[in-house]
């Protein structure tokens, strides 16, 4: 989970807008402490999973429809069994809709090209060492999500603020670190996972609640670095190092780099590496020597390791220079035929340009009001129509009630909205927030 904590401000005149914003990149975030049971323990490690019988949320011919049983591994769950009844559970219908559609294994997919070209790195320089895991199951305990990366018991990326909880002990993985553990206690040593994860977010046009990253693990043996004079540590830095400074150049050219020492509480040394492209310094990844508590509990109490992490949209933003991260879901032909497998960088272009439709709306909150439950409900009733959630006015009155006025901005990708629509969103979306949310609408 990706947290950046910002200072409250509560100044009713010369308010600056400020965009809810959460980084959606990997575990590895200068901002982030970490990079994002019931009948379902039995395969929630390694099980391939499809999408079949589709139903509609509602009528409203722009929303995608919700899948109603998912298939992993010839076992079947019904939407019942993410979607509960429940006040530990806080999966919405939207969020269960995106389960299955694996984005990044599709070839001709701006993600799946982006996976297979890195791919292709490794394949071209570790002769095929590394395993590929990209079709692991995204529902996770919440050993394998907090406790296996060392995220600590208190950690605020443990709360029902951030994550997606099925029940008290299970949730849709926010990072694909939670498979790291379990990969390796079942003694692979070079690998690469990649999968779609999930975070309750903030709304703009590079923030999803469901998005794809890759992570890369290598370990290493006494034999590896004894022979160099170094210790484990400082070879495992230096050959990650090599490695990812490999990867920059094959994925954008021959641009400079520079590293960042940084804090992560699963790696030390840690490390983000930033490359000068399209004149401006771009974080393209973080990485790090694995904690060799990770390695203990995995038995590998005598080897190092290696770990990167990176985000698939983040970076396929940049190289295809998409500038909605809502397109990547997209489902037409004017956005998908622009891209073919193995193409990586084709820049994509512009086929429209709705214009977008604002809407205020001011509540007095109360105290368990957060901005992620506010975007939740809006997503919840708007879907990929709402295009950004803006806070732009906030005091408080001399009774130390707190006032807050978001902006709401409405566009379609595909089509202009009439009037009539956005309204009826507005509409449903006051009152979703007043009912959900127990504010006091202005």
């Amino acid at each position: 989970m990706l947290i950046h904590f910002r200072g409250a401000t509560a100044r009713h005149q010369h308010f600056m807008p400020v965009a809810i914003s959460l980084s959606q990149s990997t575990i590895f975030s200068k901002s982030s402490i970490f990079l994002p049971r019931n009948a379902l323990n039995g395969f929630l490690f390694s099980v391939p999973f499809s999408s079949s019988s589709a139903q509609k949320i509602w009528t409203h011919k722009w929303r995608q429809p919700v899948v109603s049983v998912l298939d992993f591994g010839g076992v079947k769950i019904g939407k019942d069994d993410v979607v509960k009844d429940d006040p530990t559970n806080n999966v919405p219908d939207a969020i269960f809709s995106k389960l299955g559609m694996q984005l990044h294994r599709r070839n001709q997919h701006p993600i799946g090209i982006l996976k297979n070209a890195i791919y292709d790195y490794f394949d071209a320089n570790y002769s095929n060492k590394f395993e590929k895991f990209d079709d692991l199951c995204p529902i996770v305990s919440t050993k394998e999500n907090f406790d296996d990366v060392l995220v600590p018991p208190d950690h605020v990326s443990r709360s029902y603020n951030d994550t997606y909880y099925i029940d008290p002990q299970t949730v849709l993985r926010c990072h694909t670190s939670a498979h790291q553990a379990e990969l390796l206690r079942r003694g692979h040593t070079h690998f690469l996972v990649t999968g779609d994860v999930y975070r309750r977010d903030s709304i703009d046009s590079t923030h999803y609640p469901v998005f794809h990253q890759m992570e890369g693990v290598r370990v290493f043996y006494p034999g590896d670095w004894e022979a160099s004079g170094m210790d484990g540590t400082s070879y495992a830095a230096k050959d990650l190092k090599r490695c990812l400074e490999g990867l920059a150049r094959h994925l954008f050219g021959d641009v400079e780099m520079r590293w960042i020492d940084t804090y992560f509480p699963f790696t030390n040394p840690s490390f983000e590496l930033e490359i000068y492209f399209q004149e401006k310094w771009l974080e393209v990844l973080g990485c790090g020597v694995t904690e060799q508590e990770i390695l203990k509990r995995s038995g590998r109490t005598n080897n190092v390791a290696w770990a990167f992490g990176l985000g698939l949209e983040r970076l396929s933003m940049v190289l295809f220079g998409i500038p909605d991260i809502r397109l990547f879901w997209s489902t037409d032909e004017r956005f998908t035929s622009q891209f073919s497998e193995g193409q990586l960088g084709v820049k994509f272009k512009t086929f429209s340009k709705y214009p977008p439709c604002y809407k205020d709306m001011s509540f007095w909150i109360n105290e368990s009001f957060t901005e992620n439950n506010l975007c939740e409900v809006v997503r919840g009733v708007a879907g990929d129509l709402v295009e950004e959630v803006q806070l732009i006015d906030n005091f408080t009155n001399k009774k130390g009630m707190t006032s807050h006025c978001y902006r709401i901005a409405y566009r379609s990708m595909e089509r202009s909205l009439t009037d009539d629509e956005i309204n009826e969103l507005q509409w449903n979306v006051r009152e979703q927030v007043q009912s959900k949310l127990k504010v006091v609408l202005r």
